[in-house]
């Protein structure tokens, strides 16, 4: 393999285990918990080893050696997967076929990031808010025709700050787009994306994402939350948190994902946040916190989405006292209509 291949994959898999080493070692235990969802610590160990085998491969060039002849993995191959151990010649048809798709969907992900449009969906009244700590972030929030007729809605958080993680971002919009349509459950949707991201070097870091689907005929709100901060049901006599249903994307080799549905009744509002809120902090350093943002929210909860979501910048202003953001802040606000 070409020095200047080696090179990247070290490069990129030795970031990839600094980060998710510095994150596990740092990050409080509830925000641990809530990253790898059911799944549990072991599984990150376990990504961590793969990545670990993978750099001492690479360092002694043995990476990407085919198990059938001895040669080479196609860069292309071992770039998108670190893992690849087959040649294509080596796999059947179908395999070739399937590999050939992921291939040029992996390309696809590079592209540019595609002009959001505001959401118009029946039934649904709808508000947004994004404010980055730097000039680009990595909080992502968007809306989409979803498969069955449902209208689809994720918001996600790259772990980090910055210009790279703008551009994971991108990537992740330009994957959800193009995915969409193939599946009909959000967990097979962020299933598959995270087989995209895993072992592809150029995904560096690790992604917390909440995707769902609302069905406007049944009122029934089908989401996977992979590792992302908890939203908020709030209806008019209780208020639930949608928990983590799987690990975050590209954490761990062994992650499962499953789906689960919530009915939802005219005036109950949905509200979906990245790690911004709660983790805003006082001049003491005392962070903001779920529980003052649950009853933040319950206190507002009346109000029409654009208002509700006023109100929690303004709590959580108040609560800054004017310091400058130390993270991105992204927010949405759903209320059932009818």
């Amino acid at each position: 393999m070409e020095e200047g291949v080696l090179a990247r994959i070290r490069t990129s898999l030795t970031a990839k285990r600094d980060v998710l080493r510095q994150w596990a070692q740092t990050a409080p235990p509830q925000k641990l918990d809530e990253a790898l969802g059911p799944i549990g610590h072991g599984a990150l160990e376990r990504h961590l080893a793969v990545i670990d085998d993978a750099l001492g491969q690479a360092e002694d060039r043995t990476i990407g050696t085919c198990t059938t002849c001895n040669e080479p993995v196609e860069a292309s191959l071992i770039q998108m997967d670190y893992t690849a151990c087959v040649c294509l010649e080596h796999f059947t048809e179908p395999e070739r076929r399937s590999l050939e798709a992921e291939l040029e969907l992996a390309g696809a992900v590079q592209r540019s990031l595609l002009p959001q449009r505001p959401p118009d969906f029946p039934g649904l009244e709808i508000a947004a808010f994004s404010r980055p700590a730097q000039i680009v972030g990595g909080d992502y929030f968007d809306f989409f025709p979803f498969a069955g007729n449902r209208h689809g809605i994720v918001i996600s958080d790259v772990v980090g700050h910055g210009l790279s993680s703008s551009l994971i971002m991108a990537s992740l919009q330009t994957m959800l787009r193009t995915l969409t349509q193939e599946h009909a459950s959000p967990a097979g949707l962020v299933a598959r994306i995270n087989r995209l991201c895993l072992h592809n070097i150029q995904f560096t870091t690790f992604v917390t994402l909440f995707l769902g689907a609302f069905d406007p005929a049944t009122r029934e709100f089908t989401y996977c939350n992979a590792g992302h901060n908890p939203p908020l049901l709030l209806r008019k006599a209780s208020t639930e948190w949608l928990r983590p249903s799987g690990p975050a994307v590209g954490l761990t080799e062994d992650s499962v994902y499953s789906d689960r549905s919530v009915p939802l009744d005219p005036g109950d509002l949905l509200f979906l946040y990245t790690d911004g809120a709660t983790e805003t902090g006082s001049p003491g350093g005392e962070l903001f916190g779920a529980r003052r943002l649950e009853a933040l929210a319950q206190e507002n909860a009346s109000h029409p989405p654009q208002a509700f979501l006023q109100a929690i910048r303004d709590g959580l202003d108040g609560f800054a006292e004017a310091a400058p953001p130390s993270d991105d802040l992204t927010m949405v606000a759903l209320r059932v209509a009818y």
